[in-house]
């Protein structure tokens, strides 16, 4: 098992970055898959992007590719979303999940963090 904890949201101005930070516990952390997922008020879940194992793999949907960067610290069970030129429709609760494999990632991954708030204005 993994418990996650998101820290960074807050409120930042078009055209600004912020870097969210997910932080698992345990000695397994570098054993899962990690992702990224938001919801906007109003709207379904939805998938930001994965990072492999090792960091080497990340993938990134379409709205936020070239802005949104995922890393990840295994010696610090820490992953990241590096976010810029953020735009107001990025607003959304953002959330880390882990699970054992990219594929079990896309059907409905196993642990979820609470998420933390994003808000972008105009």
């Amino acid at each position: 098992q993994v418990q996650l904890v998101e820290s960074g949201g807050g409120l930042v101005q078009a055209g600004g970055s912020l870097r969210l930070s997910c932080t698992g516990s345990g000695r397994t952390f570098s054993s899962y898959v990690m992702a990224w997922f938001r919801q906007a008020p109003g709207k379904e879940r939805e998938s930001v992007g994965a990072i492999g194992r090792s960091g080497v793999v990340v993938e990134y949907e379409d709205s936020v590719k070239g802005r949104f960067t995922i890393s990840r610290d295994n010696a610090k069970n820490t992953v990241f979303l590096q976010m810029n030129s953020l735009k107001p429709e990025d607003t959304a609760v953002y959330y880390c999940a882990a699970d054992t494999t990219f594929g079990n990632l896309r059907r409905g991954p196993e642990y979820w963090g609470q998420g933390t708030q994003v808000t972008v204005s105009s």
